[in-house]
């Protein structure tokens, strides 16, 4: 059976992420959002983001994401957090924001992406069941978060809500280049060096994926206990929605 693409990114992506992490120096704060976003779908839990965004007592945060995307009402929890903290928060795109991750970027002071990077924004998923009129009550909450998104990019970018939204249903990929000609970004930071980043994650998920970005994810086999038993464990939470038929 073919399992929703919803379930497909969380259960592809689950070995490549990495839990939440955080570490301070004098007034200056860095947490790592590499993984996927929200506590029941991936590794990075909004309750915990919340909890640790909130003991930083510092000046400046620094936001490291390279995140394919996840749960958006987990999203918007964070980006509350992270614009009602007192300190000035600089989100830094290490490989990638897509989905549900630009979101948190967009609730930043601040928004810095690496060259060769990438940003993707698109219109909401989910996964429903039920009868028709819980089908129609699904599509409306689904256009509701899909216009609290453009919203958002729309205060951010200052572009029209047409044009964002027409980006949104045509699930737009940026690269970091774009994503400062367009608004969401502040500044592109060059990297120069030998080694060359490698896409990590899995998004066959998305319907138009970068050919560049649809290699498969360079990850040797987990040999970490705690990362096989996360992965596990996620798998097992997934396992009653796949018999849901798509």
């Amino acid at each position: 059976m073919t399992i929703p693409k919803l379930l497909q990114l969380a259960k592809s992506n689950a070995a490549a992420s990495q839990p939440l992490r955080a570490e301070t120096s004098g007034a200056e704060a860095t947490v790592y959002l590499h993984g996927v976003i929200g506590g029941y779908w991936g590794d990075i839990d909004e309750t915990e983001f919340v909890k640790a965004l909130t003991a930083l007592d510092v000046d400046t945060i620094h936001l490291r994401i390279d995140s394919p995307g996840g749960d958006v009402f987990g999203a918007r929890a964070m980006m509350t957090a992270i614009s009602q903290h007192k300190a000035k928060v600089i989100a830094h795109v290490d490989g990638l924001a897509a989905s549900a991750a630009t979101g948190i970027c967009m609730a930043c002071d601040e928004v810095e992406i690496t060259q060769g990077a990438g940003f993707m924004i698109h219109n909401a998923w989910t996964i429903a069941l039920g009868n028709k009129a819980d089908m129609a009550k699904t599509v409306e909450l689904l256009g509701k978060i899909d216009a609290g998104l453009a919203a958002d990019y729309t205060a951010r970018t200052g572009k029209d809500q047409e044009q964002i939204t027409q980006w949104m249903d045509e699930e737009t990929w940026f690269t970091a280049d774009e994503a400062k000609e367009h608004g969401f970004a502040d500044r592109v930071v060059e990297v120069v060096g030998k080694k060359k980043a490698k896409n990590q994650w899995d998004l066959s998920a998305y319907a138009n994926t970068p050919a560049a970005l649809l290699a498969k994810p360079n990850n040797a086999a987990p040999d970490d206990g705690d990362i096989t038993a996360h992965r596990n464990a996620l798998e097992r939470r997934l396992s009653l929605l796949e018999r849901t038929p798509a």
